[in-house]
C-alpha cells in the first residue's frame, strides 16, 4: 500500500498548493474536507490542517473532531489550523490589534525542532490572519515567532503536534516547502518515494485487477489527460481498450488527421468518428454561450454513443478526470457555483450503462505531464496547452457558422505555428485564438474593407485556477498581426488580451 499523508481543507484558497508541495517531494496525499474525514489507516502516516476564510471565534467557524489524530499522528497545522488547535486546547485566540497580511521574517527560537532543521535563523514567510494566538494551548511550546506575531509557530510536548500560522505552502515563505519536507521527512518518516515510476506501476497493477478482461471505453480528445489515461490503460489491458475520437468540426486546423496519425504508432485501437456536419447543424442559430456548450455537449453524447454501440460487451468508460477535478466535486461548501458548463462527457454513465475509470484522478496536471514522460509518449502531445473541450465553438463568440471556424482555424494555426517557431510555445500555459462577434472599418491596398477582428490570448498558469497573462514581444505580436491580416481573409484587425484571471476567465466563453 502506498504510505501517504491527509491534508484536511477549512476552505482555503490554497489548500491545492499543500498539496502540490507535498507531492513535489515525492510524497502520496490527499485532500478531504474537514467534514469529510477519511477512515485513518495504517497507510496514513501524518495529517496536515489547512487555513481557511474564517476565524475559529465565529459562531459557525468549521470545527473538527480531532480526538483520532492529534497526540497519535504527527500533526501539522496552518494558520486557521493552528489557531483552532489553541482555541480548542485551553489556549486563547484574538482579533489582532497588529494583523499580518504579505512578507514577515520568521525568527526561528528553537532550532533543534525537527521542522526547522537546515532553515535559517531569519526566514521569509508569508502571512494571512486577522486573528492571533494570545496564550498557547496546554503543553505548548513556542518554537518561532515574527515582529508582529510573538506566538508564529509553536509545538505541543509530548506529542508528534506542530503549529505555524504562516503559509510554508505559498511561493513568498522562501523555505516553505523546506518546512513541509521536514515534517514529512522528519516527523512522519514518510519514504518519499512516490514518483511517476511508482505511479505507473502500482497504476497498471490495480487496472489489471478491477477490469480483468473486460472491454473499456475511452474518448480520445488528443489533450494530455486523455492520452496519458489512454496509455496507462493499454499498457494495463491492451487489445481491450477502445479510443474513440470524435471531430466535432470545431477542432484547430487538420487537428482531426494529425491526431489520429500521431496515435498510429503508439499501438493504441482508435476510431475516428468525422461528425462535424451534425454538430454544426446543432449549434445554428444559437449564440449564447451555455446554449452552445449543451448543444455540444448532446450531440457528442450521441455520437460517442453511436460508436461506443458497436463495440460489444463494453462494461467501462475511461475518463481523463484529474485530481483538482476530484477535489472541486467534493469541496468544503460543495461545487462551487457555476462559471461555464464543464466539458467532460455528462450523462454518458447513466445512458450507456457503464462503470467508470479514471486512471489519473489522483494527479496534478504537471503531474499528468511527468507520468506521460515517463510513459515514452511524444513530447508534442505532451507538451500541448490545453484546448477547451467545446473546442472552436466557444473561441468564435456569438453563432458559429463554418466559415467563421474557417476564419479561426487559420488565425490560431498561424499564431501557433508562430509561438513554436518562435521558442515561445512551452514558455507558455495556453495560448488560443477568439474570434470577435463585430467588424470594424479597415483599408487594404485601396480598397476600405468591413471585416472582423480576432483576439489573441497567452497566460501562463500552474493548473489554470489563476492566470497572468503573458508579456510577449512587440515584435513578435507585430509580425502575427500582420501575417494574420495578410494571410486570413475576413480579418483586418488584431488585438492582444491583457486580462488576468481573475477577473477574467482564460476563455471568453
Amino acid at each position: 500500500m502506498v504510505e501517504k499523508i491527509i491534508i484536511l481543507d477549512f476552505g482555503s484558497q490554497v489548500t491545492q498548493l499543500i498539496g502540490r508541495r507535498l507531492r513535489e517531494l515525492n510524497v502520496y496525499c490527499e485532500i478531504y474536507p474537514f467534514n469529510k474525514v477519511p477512515e485513518i489507516d495504517g497507510t496514513v502516516k501524518g495529517v496536515i490542517l489547512s487555513g481557511s476564510p474564517f476565524s475559529v471565534r465565529d459562531k459557525n467557524a468549521p470545527a473538527i473532531d480531532l480526538s483520532g489524530i492529534k497526540g497519535k499522528l504527527p500533526l501539522f497545522a496552518i494558520c486557521y489550523g493552528a489557531q483552532y488547535i489553541a482555541q480548542h486546547f485551553g489556549g486563547e485566540v484574538n482579533a489582532s490589534l497588529a494583523r499580518e497580511y504579505g512578507r514577515a521574517m520568521l525568527n526561528i527560537a528553537d532550532h533543534e525542532s525537527p521542522i526547522f532543521k537546515g532553515i535559517s535563523k531569519e526566514s521569509q514567510v508569508w502571512m494571512s490572519h486577522g486573528d492571533t494566538i494570545a496564550r498557547l494551548p496546554e503543553r505548548g511550546r513556542l518554537i518561532a515567532s515574527t515582529d508582529d506575531v510573538e506566538n508564529a509557530a509553536y509545538c505541543i510536548d509530548g506529542e508528534q503536534t506542530y503549529c505555524v500560522q504562516f503559509h510554508p505552502e505559498v511561493f513568498h515563505s522562501t523555505e516553505g516547502s523546506k518546512i513541509l519536507g521536514n515534517f514529512v521527512r522528519n516527523v512522519c518518516k514518510c519514504k518519499c518515494d512516490w514518483t511517476p515510476d511508482s505511479f505507473i506501476d502500482t497504476t497498471v497493477a490495480e487496472l489489471r485487477q478491477k477490469l480483468g478482461n473486460d472491454e473499456v471505453i475511452l474518448g480520445l480528445s488528443g489533450g494530455v489527460d486523455s492520452t496519458v489515461a489512454a496509455v496507462l490503460l493499454n499498457k494495463a489491458i491492451g487489445k481491450n481498450l477502445h479510443c474513440i475520437f470524435v471531430d466535432n468540426g470545431l477542432l484547430r486546423k487538420n487537428e482531426f488527421s494529425k491526431v489520429l496519425e500521431s496515435y498510429k504508432d503508439m499501438g493504441l485501437n482508435v476510431t475516428g468518428v468525422d461528425a462535424s456536419s451534425d454538430f454544426m447543424d446543432a449549434l445554428a442559430g444559437i449564440s449564447d454561450p451555455e446554449a452552445k456548450r449543451k448543444a455540444i455537449g448532446r450531440v457528442f453524447i450521441e455520437t460517442f454513443d453511436k460508436a461506443a454501440g458497436k463495440i460489444k460487451n463494453a462494461k467501462w468508460l475511461a475518463q481523463g478526470t484529474i485530481y483538482p477535478d476530484v477535489i472541486e466535486s467534493v469541496s468544503v461548501n460543495g461545487p462551487s457555483s457555476t462559471i461555464k458548463s464543464h466539458h467532460n462527457v455528462g450523462g454518458l454513465p447513466e445512458k450507456m450503462n457503464l462503470k467508470i475509470v479514471e486512471p489519473l484522478r489522483s494527479l496534478f496536471k504537471d503531474e499528468v505531464r511527468r507520468v506521460g514522460t515517463a510513459l515514452g509518449i511524444k513530447k508534442d502531445l505532451i507538451g500541448r496547452h490545453p484546448f477547451p473541450g467545446p473546442g472552436l465553438g466557444i473561441r468564435v463568440l456569438g453563432e458559429v457558422t463554418a466559415d467563421k471556424v474557417r476564419i479561426l482555424q487559420e488565425a490560431d494555426d498561424i499564431y501557433i505555428n508562430s509561438l513554436v517557431e518562435s521558442g515561445l510555445y512551452d514558455k507558455i500555459w495556453q495560448a488560443g485564438t477568439i474570434l470577435l462577434p463585430i467588424r470594424s472599418v479597415g483599408v487594404m491596398g485601396d480598397e476600405r474593407t468591413y471585416e472582423y477582428t480576432v483576439a489573441l490570448r497567452a497566460v501562463t498558469s500552474t493548473d489554470g485556477m489563476t492566470a497572468d497573462w503573458v508579456h510577449l514581444p512587440y515584435e513578435f505580436l507585430a509580425k502575427v498581426s500582420n501575417d494574420i491580416i495578410n494571410k486570413v481573409k475576413g480579418v483586418n484587425r488584431v488585438v492582444y488580451d491583457i486580462s488576468s484571471k481573475p477577473p477574467a476567465t482564460i476563455e471568453w466563453e
